[in-house]
């Protein structure tokens, strides 16, 4: 028999749910969290504009502004060079917040973002595949690569989902242990695809592997955004399901929202995204987990509120970050993933620590 202590711990939890789950009901049928959002989005934006600038005044060479009227030079390297790679980097950025928001949501993990569930894994086994067997032609405009990368995502956004799920429940360690897996196969394919391949391919599968926002010109930027703009729409969205789905399946369907269906949607929409950045810039990660939490310990747990400004500050942390990847040595540059990698790895731990003692309580 349960002790008494059990028993009222027990009912304590589910009248804590049910007070959780009334307050949701109450919020999704008014606007999202009311004015806070537009608050949110006009410091973030400010914030945003700033970091632009210093990532665009700083590199190799220091940017003088002033300097653009009448110098060629400085106008070739702001807008030939250094103005596309700080719109890549903001467009990179804010694509894997938003997904790592869209992820956590969807399955009620604060662990969940595209490096963690295998997700930039399997994208970048798929593009590794697309560049070792020199696929560079386009299918009706496409190039093969993003092809491959996006097929690569979705087959592991597929497969984690599979390995997790247990009728209707999803296991959030058997979530992560899957996403480790995935990530574990798809690095030692790619391991192996360098090690087959020639020379020069095998160089520009592990340069493009550690992640890189190099860039010259436009012209790879729009090509991005053919891809990667669908899939913000279709997160956005969905942003009023995922934030019912935050609580949970059943809170969700009785509110009205068709769950397999979400889930489909997020899933094609996060698959498309991650295998976009992945294909041009790299497994860059830690970048899903560390702003998605950052905004919900600035603005709260809605994720109506979370999805749009996880894309604004997503978008000034890549910048930031590529900013100082291109001025720590001062004799050359790091990887943009190193950089990330060296933020984002503590705050997972932390995370991870921090389930584990709730988990336990």
């Amino acid at each position: 028999m349960k002790s008494r202590s059990e028993i009222n711990a027990r009912t304590s939890a589910n009248l804590q749910e049910g007070a959780a789950r009334a307050r949701l009901v109450t919020a999704t049928s008014s606007s999202p969290a009311g004015g806070r959002l537009r608050r949110a989005l006009v410091l973030l934006f400010f914030i945003f504009l700033l970091a632009a600038a210093i990532s665009l005044s700083v590199g190799y060479q220091t940017l003088d502004f002033s300097l653009l009227k009448h110098d060629a030079t400085a106008r070739a390297i702001l807008f030939q060079l250094r103005l596309p790679r700080v719109v890549l980097a903001a467009i990179v950025g804010a694509s894997l917040a938003m997904v790592g928001a869209a992820l956590q949501a969807l399955f009620r993990n604060p662990l969940a973002e595209p490096l963690t569930l295998g997700v930039s894994g399997g994208g970048a086994l798929g593009a590794g595949l697309a560049i070792a067997f020199g696929l560079g032609a386009r299918v009706g405009g496409v190039p093969l690569v993003f092809l491959a990368a996006f097929a690569g995502a979705g087959v592991s956004v597929a497969v984690v989902y599979r390995l997790a799920r247990t009728g209707a429940v999803v296991l959030p360690g058997a979530l992560l242990l899957a996403g480790v897996v995935i990530n574990v196969i798809a690095a030692s394919g790619v391991v192996l695809i360098q090690y087959l391949t020639d020379y020069t391919r095998a160089l520009q599968i592990l340069r493009w592997t550690i992640g890189s926002l190099d860039v010259v010109g436009f012209d790879l930027v729009w090509r991005m955004l053919i891809f990667l703009v669908p899939g913000w729409i279709v997160l956005f969205v969905v942003a009023r399901d995922l934030h019912l789905l935050a609580v949970d399946e059943e809170t969700a369907a009785s509110l009205g929202v068709n769950v397999r269906s979400s889930e489909r949607l997020v899933y094609i929409a996060s698959s498309l995204i991650v295998g976009t950045t992945v294909a041009v810039g790299g497994t860059i990660g830690f970048v899903g987990l560390i702003v998605p939490h950052a905004v919900r310990l600035l603005f709260g747990e809605d994720v109506r509120v979370v999805l749009p400004c996880s894309f604004l500050l997503g978008a000034t942390f890549l910048m930031l970050a590529d900013a100082v990847a291109r001025t720590a040595t001062g004799m050359g540059e790091l990887p943009v993933g190193v950089i990330t990698a060296l933020a984002g790895g503590p705050v997972f731990l932390w995370l991870l620590r921090r389930q584990q003692r709730y988990s336990a309580m």
